[in-house]
């Protein structure tokens, strides 16, 4: 026996099958014994002669539009066979390589990736190898289900790559999710080639590694959230209940094992001792210092004011039923498929939900702050775009819908009313702004059409930008800035403003940004606000800037942390992604 009949021998007898493929996950009718379940011998070892057959457009094409679920993976599929000058990717002289059974083996546990397995199971592959063993000796009918059993395989990944990858319900495709951040821009075809090992990359797709290392945690947060819903999930405390440190209540039995017995608890605990003869021991019923701090660190994974107490939203979000967590976690596991491959090393990101800014270096937390974001009316926009300028002493320029609801009447009466609100009318903008007389203008007739000026208030500290102002000129006309209201960042919940974010330490930001700048220190900076002259300072670098919405996310064991969806995107994107 040659050697290169034994090795196509013993590469056979390694992915024996699908019928000849060894698919036992999805039910093989081949035993690992060599023989057919009849007990016949299993001739799929026999070498085969003739080349590989090749493939063309047309029937790439044909081929992919007949299965309307590879359809949309039409042109990935025509480049991938176009770059290989139509050579067949899954077989090699006449045998399936090994990824055939690592592509079968993925599939099987998409349940894992918040995905269904169903979705990706389109061809009945152990069919087809079944019949690709019986006409072996016919290299016509052979060639021809080489043909077809490859194309399938082709559209199969790049189904199942299109939705790990780039997701299911991706936001460029759909116009009920708003997600403006810039694009994963993955190219499904050169993926595959890596899978196939015809090509080398920086990302693990011969693997199904995830893109982002947050995609992982939250993944081993659902197995722990899906293994506890198994168990029996965990229980419903009484509505209505109020439970202070050290009270004695029946409710404690339940809060005991909602937190300190189940997944979803801030800590775990040995099982309860059991009594001689075998029956439980009684539970204690006082809200002890253990449970005590296991509802703060509950607490504090909501972000929620860690007092202990079990109230109100604290009681609210204990009562969350363990299926709408899992149902948080795939939704924002499939968010991260939205985003690019890889971040830069250096950016900012806000989490909506979360009411934070990050400030990230050299891909590590620097710090972070909290931050005030849109009201439900005023929702601050989901993008991302880059950092330009830190402006000092900012004018806040006053939007004409306050004009036309809260200061037409004041004005028309008496026009030097500006005066007291420390506001000016100017034409122009910028160093050429020449300030006007607000008596010339007809308050009570004037439209934002007509209306030629700008409406500003002055720095200082009646100033609604208080002191900086950070731009990324976009097209929402969003920016980060200071507030002079900083007794609203004592709250948990923080959907105030009109759609501009916030920021709870705006000179430790700006100190921050301009540190590379010459000339430029904390104190530089707060003597150039005290001069109430507005100053733009451009950064040496533009910096990412991401505003994104993550209703949960975990730590690196896998610990979740869950926020309301203060907008409803992801009750949208459930409608979407679930159905």
């Amino acid at each position: 026996m040659t050697f290169l009949f034994r090795f196509t021998f013993l590469l056979w007898l390694m992915v024996a099958g699908l019928g000849g493929l060894a698919l036992q996950s999805c039910g093989s009718n081949t035993d690992t014994s060599g023989q057919a379940a009849n007990g016949s011998p299993d001739t799929s070892t026999t070498a085969l002669a003739g080349p590989q057959p090749l493939l063309d457009s047309t029937f790439v094409i044909n081929a992919i539009r007949a299965e309307p679920r590879f359809k949309p993976q039409l042109l990935a599929a025509r480049r991938f066979y176009r770059e290989r000058k139509f050579r067949l990717g899954w077989f090699k002289d006449h045998q399936p390589v090994p990824q055939v059974q690592t592509l079968q083996n993925i599939i099987a546990k998409a349940q894992d990736e918040g995905l269904n397995p169903k979705d990706y199971q389109v061809k009945d592959f152990k069919k087809l190898f079944a019949d690709l063993d019986k006409v072996r000796a016919d290299s016509v009918r052979r060639n021809a289900l080489e043909r077809q059993i490859d194309v399938a395989l082709t559209g199969t990944y790049l189904k199942w790559a299109s939705d790990y990858y780039r997701g299911v319900a991706n936001p460029r495709d759909s116009k009920s999710t708003s997600w403006q951040v810039k694009p994963n821009k993955i190219k499904l075809n050169k993926a595959l080639m890596t899978f196939l090992g015809e090509r080398k990359s920086r990302y693990n797709y011969y693997e199904f590694a995830p893109l982002h290392p947050e995609y992982d945690q939250l993944k081993k947060a659902l197995a722990t959230y899906r293994a506890q819903e198994r168990a029996g999930g965990w229980p419903t405390l009484a509505a209505g209940l109020t439970l202070a440190p050290g009270q004695a209540s029946p409710a404690v039995a339940a809060l005991r094992k909602r937190l300190l017995d189940s997944a979803g608890g801030a800590a775990s605990t040995p099982p309860t001792a059991t009594a001689s003869l075998g029956s439980p021991a009684p539970v204690a019923q006082t809200y002890d210092a253990e449970l005590v701090q296991a509802v703060k660190l509950f607490q504090q994974d909501a972000g929620l004011k860690s007092d202990g107490i079990v109230r109100g939203e604290t009681l609210r979000q204990l009562n969350v039923p363990i299926s709408a967590r899992i149902d948080q976690l795939i939704l924002n596991m499939e968010r991260w498929r939205w985003l690019p491959k890889r971040f830069e090393p250096n950016y900012l990101l806000v989490n909506i939900p979360e009411y934070t800014l990050h400030v990230v270096e050299d891909n590590k937390e620097a710090f972070n702050m909290r931050v005030i974001v849109g009201k439900v009316l005023h929702e601050t926009p989901v993008f991302s775009d880059k950092m330009e300028y830190v402006v000092l002493a900012p004018y806040w320029n006053v939007p004409f819908s306050i004009i036309e609801n809260e200061l037409r009447d004041k004005l028309v009466a008496d026009p030097n009313y500006l005066d007291r609100l420390d506001m000016e009318v100017v034409k122009g903008s910028g160093r050429k702004a020449v300030v006007i007389d607000p008596a010339t203008v007809d308050w009570a007739n004037v439209t934002q059409e007509t209306f030629k000026y700008t409406l500003r208030r002055r720095p200082g500290p009646k100033n609604d930008l208080g002191d900086v102002k950070f731009i990324f000129p976009n097209a929402n006309d969003i920016y980060l800035h200071d507030t002079p209201h900083d007794e609203l960042f004592s709250q948990s919940a923080r959907s105030f403003s009109h759609g501009c974010v916030r920021l709870s330490e705006p000179i430790k930001l700006a100190t921050y940004l301009l540190r590379d700048k010459p000339g430029w220190d904390q104190q530089t900076i707060l003597d150039s606000i005290a001069t109430h002259r507005e100053k733009y300072i451009t950064l040496k670098q533009k910096l990412p800037v991401y505003l994104v919405y993550f209703t949960a996310w975990a730590d690196a064991a896998g610990h979740p942390h869950f926020r309301d969806d203060i907008y409803g995107l992801d009750k949208t994107l459930a409608k979407e992604y679930f159905d």
